[in-house]
């Protein structure tokens, strides 16, 4: 054989093993699929998702559905080509799910850990819903402080200088909003029985930051024992759904109407929507699920009106009363709020 002729064939090897290096080398981006989807109603592997273990509960004819995003987190040339070319999936830098300065694993024990604050706060929403309010009680008085003999473990903390208390921080702020040595109408409950006590605050700390001596901390009385039994998924975005999955079971009413709806948002503890991440999936995994209605947190929405799913009606949602609203419309059969692009 010529010397130009081994010359073309090794050339034309290299070239063919170079091409399938980079075909199999991986890339520095993560495909994101839609994931499953779960009825916070319903059973996951045989286990009830919301299990009330005391108080009575009702059943539904429909569902409420969570829905997920599933990451692809090695990717070859190959994997990305047939995400850039689906219509489901996308292919985005690795760093925007997995951060430089993180590994993977800690973003994973990151995710499991809001995914476990999702379940108290939608726990916590859905109670108060249900008519049982967050109280803030008095875990401990300090001794020498300016409460001692006047408050005691246990208190509820109703009021301060009469503005109602609503959550911890609102103690904090009263108390400091006046100097040091100001005298303070502290309202409380004990025992069911209402009672106000007189006390002076004192300057503490470093900064002289007025004080009265008591440590705080949040109740909820409730004759319920409530638990959530889904570790596998990470994140805080299935909080709206567990939320309202809480609330349909401890309602006698069906608030799905026997319509299958899923959605997606993360919840705090005053019942407000935030936007997740995954909307585009989350959509595409609702609609393969058969649902009739996506409730997509109000931030969200342009990017959800980007991505629409035919047959697939979404409604706009910033709180959970928005989404309770939006049931209750849905199920009787009318059309909720829908999303707009602003």
């Amino acid at each position: 054989m010529r010397r130009r002729g081994v010359t073309v064939i090794l050339g034309a090897l290299i070239t063919a093993l170079l091409a399938a290096g980079v075909m199999v080398a991986p890339l520095p981006y993560v495909v994101l699929k839609p994931g499953p989807t779960v009825d916070t109603l319903g059973s996951d592997n045989g286990t009830e998702v919301i299990q009330v273990k005391k108080g009575e509960t009702s059943t539904s004819k429909g569902q409420l559905r969570l829905t997920t995003v599933n990451v692809q987190s090695k990717v070859e040339l190959v994997w990305a080509i047939e995400g850039w070319l689906s219509g489901e999936d996308a292919v985005v830098p690795k760093e925007l799910i997995y951060p430089p300065d993180q590994t993977e694993k800690q973003v994973q024990e990151q995710n499991a850990q809001e995914w476990k604050q999702s379940q108290t706060s939608a726990e916590t929403v859905a109670l108060r819903e249900l008519g049982y309010p967050v109280l803030t009680s008095v875990r401990k008085v300090t001794s020498g402080g300016a409460a001692e003999g006047k408050l005691l473990a246990g208190d509820v903390i109703t009021s301060v200088d009469g503005t109602e208390i609503e959550n911890p921080s609102q103690v904090t702020e009263l108390i400091r909003a006046k100097p040091a040595g100001t005298a303070l109408t502290v309202g409380y409950d004990r025992g069911g029985q209402a009672g106000t006590a007189q006390i002076t605050s004192k300057a503490g700390g470093d900064d002289d930051t007025p004080r009265i001596g008591i440590e705080i901390e949040t109740t909820q009385p409730n004759p319920f024992d409530i638990e959530i039994d889904l570790d596998k998924i990470g994140g805080p975005s299935a909080g709206l759904m567990f939320s309202l999955g809480i609330i349909d079971k401890l309602k006698p009413e069906d608030l799905t109407g026997g319509k299958i709806i899923a959605g997606t948002g993360t919840i705090d503890d005053d019942g407000n929507v935030g936007p997740i991440g995954g909307i585009p999936q989350k959509l595409v995994g609702a609609k393969k699920a058969g649902a009739e209605l996506f409730l997509v947190p109000e931030d969200n929405c342009a990017e959800a009106l980007r991505n629409t799913v035919p047959g697939l009606p979404m409604a706009e949602v910033a709180t959970v009363d928005d989404a309770l609203t939006a049931l209750a419309t849905f199920a009787s059969g009318g059309t909720p709020k829908p999303c707009t692009a602003s």
